[in-house]
């Protein structure tokens, strides 16, 4: 199945680059707005808690954002099944390795200049070759 498709596919990686790019930009909204609450409010959250909830608000602001975009080819009902439908396997991965870093470098749900780049880094990098294949494999992409 791997081995059926060609990796070499310069359209495909840069199609594919782009679906992740638009997805990383709605994930990291959810997910670095969550982070920051609680990192300058005076919640007393257990990190878990704080990571569940920022991978979770990831995926509704990708989601709405990749809505939003695609209310511009389709109607809005259309636009937003098709959202719902993107590749939540993507998305998970996406936003399980930012948090993981962020965990792993600042003892977790801790944002500063130092970690994002290295989190959007990671957030890109890891679903992209999963983006590739499913682009190359099925023809789908969400954008």
């Amino acid at each position: 199945m791997i081995k059926d498709i060609s990796w070499t596919c310069k359209s495909t990686w840069k199609r594919s680059s782009y679906n992740t790019m638009w997805c990383l930009i709605g994930c990291s909204i959810g997910d670095f707005g969550t982070i920051l609450f609680f990192q300058f409010s005076s919640f007393d959250v257990a990190t878990v808690i704080i990571m569940s909830l920022a991978i979770i608000n990831g995926l509704i602001t990708s989601i709405l954002l990749e809505t939003a975009i695609l209310t511009r080819q389709m109607q809005f009902i259309e636009a937003f099944k098709t959202a719902i439908g993107m590749s939540l396997i993507s998305m998970l991965m996406m936003e399980i390795s930012m948090n993981s870093l962020d965990w792993i470098i600042m003892g977790g749900a801790k944002l500063n200049l130092f970690i994002i780049p290295f989190m959007l880094f990671v957030g890109f990098i890891t679903p992209l070759p999963y983006n590739y294949w499913r682009l190359k494999k099925y023809g789908k992409d969400c954008h």
